[in-house]
């Protein structure tokens, strides 16, 4: 078994545990529960739910069946909750992320999903030129639906996915968007966004769009009461949809550089030269506001990008080994220690180098990712 298998293995391990202790504080809560329940008994009365989803993560067509709540959702694998309520013509299937996707696998699962004749778009809901294309493709379905343009009318779109998939910030956007472009005045109103997984808790309406009025309802993420796929459960760890407390950020990193040593990723930054804020004073930093203390900041992530092309191109060996992996992963967590500018004597050096490293991972600043290829390419 490769070392990515075997974490895969321990990771899902340990989530599909926890999901089966029912007293869980972590998994389906009383509040996802009852989320999940005002979710249901809303889909019948909106017109269009939008089923958002990370672009990063794709479930195996046949484990798509076992979420309660869609997400990836093709074909007759959408779940049976959503197909009763809801006819194809008013489902979409939100792509969410694609900036931090892999582009031809972006590409691959859109033309799959239109060959299955879904609608489906692809989204950077922090990208106000994308949300404008999508805001029209929106109000272009709207328009669709029988009997609109008779009289004042509200039209209601309702979001729904899994947690941390973006729905929060979608809404806003849309929101922000769609309030400037009808001129609207009044304030903004504001979806609570946070990388965190499980911060909504509640359903709110937010406009987006008015002649006719267009409101989207932002729902907290809903998981299902249990996964029983380790891979299914280690990819949603790894986006961060799950808490890393649940599986420890030292492993997820572990698992994230499994995935990252064995792509061509690394080759990108070929080019990247070292020099930069190590050879300024500490005075010349402070006036380029560049601190070593922040790994967010282009030069440290400079510095770590190269530090890994150098880890991973200047190793020899089968890293399909499981042995051999480890052995680069720890050497990898090594080097990262300096490159995030952590003290030598620093005892918990590897719990940190994982968390930031998991940080710019899920920010894209390492590379795109789709952790499950299109079907046809299976």
């Amino acid at each position: 078994m490769t070392l990515k298998g075997s974490l895969v293995q321990k990771i899902g391990n340990a989530i599909m545990e926890v999901a089966r202790n029912k007293g869980s504080t972590w998994w389906y809560t009383p509040h996802m529960a009852a989320a999940s329940h005002a979710i249901t008994e809303r889909i019948p009365l909106v017109d269009i739910l939008l089923e958002a989803s990370n672009t990063t993560i794709m479930y195996k067509i046949e484990n798509l069946a076992k979420l309660s709540m869609a997400f990836m959702i093709p074909l007759s694998s959408a779940c049976e909750l959503i197909k009763h309520h809801s006819p194809s013509s008013r489902r979409i299937i939100i792509l969410n992320k694609t900036d931090l996707a892999n582009h031809i696998q972006l590409k691959e699962w859109l033309k799959y999903f239109e060959e299955q004749k879904c609608l489906v778009f692809g989204v950077n809901s922090h990208n106000k030129d994308n949300i404008k294309v999508l805001l029209n493709f929106l109000r272009a379905r709207v328009r669709e639906l029988p009997k609109v343009g008779h009289g004042d009318q509200t039209i209601t779109l309702m979001l729904v996915g899994i947690p941390n998939v973006g729905k929060s910030a979608l809404a806003n956007s849309l929101h922000q968007i769609g309030r400037i472009s009808a001129a609207e005045k009044g304030r903004l109103k504001h979806a609570i966004v946070s990388p965190h997984p499980g911060e909504t808790k509640n359903i709110s309406g937010l406009k987006i769009a008015s002649h006719p009025s267009i409101y989207v309802l932002d729902t907290p993420g809903v998981f299902p009461a249990e996964i029983l796929d380790a891979e299914v459960c280690s990819n949603l760890a790894l986006t961060g949809a799950i808490r890393d407390c649940l599986v420890g950020e030292v492993d997820l990193a572990e698992y994230f550089l499994s995935i990252f040593n064995l792509s061509d990723e690394y080759k990108k930054w070929a080019n990247l030269s070292l020099s930069g804020a190590d050879d300024c004073s500490e005075l010349e930093r402070r006036q380029k506001r560049q601190y070593l203390t922040d790994h967010t900041q282009d030069f440290i992530v400079n510095k770590v990008q190269r530090t890994l092309f150098e880890a991973v191109s200047s190793f020899n060996g089968n890293l399909r080994d499981e042995e051999i992996m480890s052995r680069l992963i720890k050497a990898e967590f090594a080097v990262l220690r300096d490159a995030f500018n952590l003290p030598p004597d620093s005892d918990d050096y590897v719990r940190k180098v994982a968390a930031k490293l998991l940080n710019l991972y899920r920010t894209g600043r390492l590379g795109h990712y789709t952790l499950d290829l299109a079907p046809n390419n299976n």
